[in-house]
């Protein structure tokens, strides 16, 4: 019988996107979906679904028995700014649903695991600019200490147990297809919908926040090249820097305003101005390049072009094609 992937949480932003990707590729029968609930009914309609709960080993296991799973991405968490919200809530789910995965793999139920890290991992300490590789991890977030603790984690189960668990810290990712999840980089995907639906919005961070971004499609991209790499290739099994570009809300805004011109923002920025500014400017990934070849597509203007007219034609607002 052959094996099959298991997406936990595939309702989510990245984990809807990743779900649609690896069933291109593989096929839908070789792929399970899997969420604490049907929230995505794109996702749990057209394809192999099962409700499972992250936290809980029994579900998690049983789901993988039932469909000779051998590959599984973890993508289930709760992110930086619902995270400080509920912060016991957002330690119990990120890290219980990676202690069940890697021990699975201990175990020899399954073979290989995709977790994702971020950059929330870094902290004030940090080095701002073209953050590199190996450096300080204080992160200041429920979110980032989770990760900088699973970090270790994947590493320590790599040497011990010779887990084959492979990791990216991701950027702020942007997409036109699922709505954000409740991270502190959001704004640069609220800010694309509000521009096509009303021409203003209000951003929850000032004009020159600097942050590290990627489009939503370099980074399935990453995520599957990493997966599809030979294991003697991974270098790293804590989780590798990801980039892909940087900028600011005003950069952002000006963008869309070359499409919209009457498009205007205010900046009332909040608590999560306090997260944004512990985290990196720019991030050095020169080891994903090197080891496994990553490369990124989209610059700023290309993601504006497609979010605008993606949003566009969500939104009834546009017909003609990008330019």
């Amino acid at each position: 019988m052959s094996s099959k992937i298991l997406i936990i949480g595939a309702c989510g932003q990245i984990g809807s996107e990743l779900t649609y990707k690896l069933r291109n590729l593989f096929g839908d029968d070789n792929v399970v979906a899997s969420d604490i609930n049907t929230s995505n009914l794109d996702i749990s309609n057209t394809g192999i679904f099962e409700i499972v709960d992250a936290q809980d080993f029994t579900s998690v296991k049983n789901c993988v028995e039932k469909h000779h799973v051998d590959t599984v991405y973890l993508m289930a968490a709760m992110l930086s700014a619902t995270g400080e919200k509920f912060p016991e809530k957002a330690w119990n789910l990120n890290m219980n649903s990676l202690f069940h995965v890697l021990n699975l793999a201990k175990d020899k139920i399954i073979k290989k695991i995709f977790w994702p890290s971020s950059i929330a991992v870094f902290g004030p300490t940090t080095p701002t600019k073209y953050t590199p590789q190996y450096t300080t991890t204080e992160p200041t977030t429920v979110y980032g200490i989770t990760k900088q603790v699973g970090e270790r984690w994947c590493e320590y189960y790599f040497n011990k147990y010779h887990v084959d668990v492979r990791s990216i810290r991701y950027p702020g990712i942007i997409s036109w297809k699922t709505l954000p999840g409740g991270g502190t980089t959001d704004y640069a995907v609220e800010i694309y919908h509000e521009a096509v639906k009303t021409k203003q919005y209000e951003c929850f961070l000032k004009a020159d926040t600097e942050l590290p971004m990627m489009f939503m499609d370099d980074a399935i991209k990453a995520t599957v090249d990493i997966m599809m790499a030979k294991p003697e290739d991974i270098k790293i099994r804590s989780s590798y820097n990801l980039a892909a570009i940087s900028f600011t809300p005003q950069q952002v805004a000006a963008s869309i305003k070359k499409h919209i011109p009457d498009f205007e923002v205010v900046y009332t920025p909040d608590f999560r101005q306090d997260i944004a500014n512990s985290w990196p400017k720019s991030i050095n990934d020169s080891y994903a390049r090197q080891d496994w070849k990553w490369k990124h597509t989209f610059l700023l203007e290309d993601i504006t072009q497609e979010m605008l007219f993606q949003l566009g034609k969500k939104y009834n607002t546009i017909s003609k094609t990008p330019q």
